[in-house]
């Protein structure tokens, strides 16, 4: 999931960027989140610190305070380094400084033109999506969910277990930090996967990587989050 990031000193400037930006994630069904918008800098710097997501920032340059957008994203750049940089701003004669400053910036949008401004932003949230899918299925092995018109990707190693539904045709995938139910069967999934995730019962399919424990006598599966797996009796040899 890519976290996004918005620090505007004009609040209804900020209004209208934070509206598109949510109204593009709901109606495209991209797998982003709003974290924060703000006009102090010093406040998103602490965000992007607690988190371990990827961002996206859309940065005002002229913030009205000791720290500009330029010198913003440097910092911005240091903490997320594969982070995507989008500036907003009136002035146009300041684009070059993106260069100067090194921040590797995404776009440039200029706020004279808000209906413009609103195709560039939208533009930049498909864009950075789809580098961010590229990077990460070269970095990483991914899982892809499609759930009608959307497409979630989540990273081997962040899967915990799979587990069939309450629903017909449906399991629920048990990742560190959100649970997704989607169509499918387990028959499905084990074709799909490696051979990093086992079948422990009829009811789950766990990822041999983030098992903690294995309780023999119960059968019970420990997972790295203290969520917890059946395991049948047929199944507690291979685990």
């Amino acid at each position: 999931m890519l976290h996004i990031f918005v620090c505007e000193d004009d609040a209804v400037q900020r209004k209208t960027v934070v509206r598109t930006i949510y109204n593009t994630v709901l109606i495209e069904g991209l797998d982003m989140r709003l974290v924060l918008d703000t006009a102090d800098p010093c406040e998103l710097l602490e965000a992007v610190r607690a988190s371990r997501e990827t961002g996206i920032y859309f940065l005002d340059i002229d913030l009205k305070c000791d720290m500009n957008g330029m010198k913003l994203a440097q910092q911005i750049r240091k903490l997320d380094p594969r982070c995507f940089i989008i500036f907003i701003t009136a002035h146009s004669e300041l684009s070059y400084m993106t260069f100067q400053y090194r921040v590797e910036a995404m776009d440039f949008i200029l706020k004279d033109n808000p209906a413009e401004a609103g195709v560039k932003i939208r533009e930049c949230l498909f864009h950075a999506w789809e580098r961010h899918t590229l990077q990460t299925n070269k970095v990483h092995k991914t899982y892809t969910i499609e759930i009608g018109e959307r497409k979630i990707s989540v990273d081997y190693q962040d899967i915990l277990f799979f587990e069939t539904s309450g629903n017909v045709h449906k399991v629920v995938l048990h990742a560190k930090d959100r649970q997704i139910e989607f169509p499918g069967t387990m028959k499905e999934l084990e074709s799909a996967l490696d051979d990093g995730f086992v079948r422990c019962h009829r009811s789950f399919l766990v990822n041999r990587n983030n098992i903690k424990e294995v309780d023999t006598k119960n059968r019970i599966i420990y997972l790295v989050n203290g969520e917890t797996c059946l395991m049948s009796t047929r199944m507690r040899k291979e685990i």
